[in-house]
């Protein structure tokens, strides 16, 4: 399991192996099953997962109850409540196992120990954040200027193995539309 964390790192940069013995003493591992909760919303957000294996949803409940799904996390991807995480205060979002998972879990007392140790490090965690930044803009951006049918393209051309484990229903909460709607356009 250790071994993909090492891998997913050395996309962007290289580690000996006595560093990556010490930088992987900073993560626990975690098994969970399909419908388990990693984060529920106003708790304490713990953590920051690396995803080994598996699929989970992060989620947004409005206060009319109906859910907005934030985003998708799957294997080689990192998910949290990041405001929660960072402001170490509570979630404003849950996260949800879609499948069972198995995730690596990085303390934020830790994500701090290892960056201040290991300057590399910290340029391969500012490099994760710019990526996931341009992501959140450009899904921003789809969603004020094209519709719902490119939206979805979109989605399948960038994450094809995605959307063959999501259900509609879940796609549909995920592109901001209802699942007759997302039916009713032949996709």
């Amino acid at each position: 399991m250790f071994e993909k964390l090492r891998a997913h790192i050395e996309k962007i940069v290289p580690l000996n192996d006595d560093e990556f013995e010490h930088i992987s003493s900073f993560f626990t591992y975690k098994k969970y099953k399909k419908h388990q909760f990693l984060i529920q919303e106003g708790e304490l957000v713990q953590c920051n997962y690396f995803v080994i294996s598996g699929l989970l949803k992060l989620v947004y409940t409005d206060d009319t109850a109906k859910e907005h799904i934030v985003g998708f996390a799957m294997e080689d991807w990192w998910e949290t409540d990041f405001q929660a995480y960072y402001k170490q205060t509570k979630a404003s979002m849950s996260l949800e196992c879609i499948e069972d998972t198995e995730v690596l879990c990085l303390r934020l007392e830790d994500y701090r120990k290892l960056c201040e140790a290991f300057p590399k490090l910290e340029h391969f965690f500012l490099e994760k954040a710019y990526m996931g930044f341009i992501s959140a803009q450009q899904r921003i951006i789809s969603s004020m200027t094209v519709g719902i049918k490119e939206r979805y393209q979109q989605l399948v051309e960038k994450y094809p193995s995605l959307i063959q484990r999501v259900s509609k229903s879940l796609l549909a909460a995920y592109l901001g539309v209802s699942r007759e709607t997302l039916s009713r356009l032949s996709l």
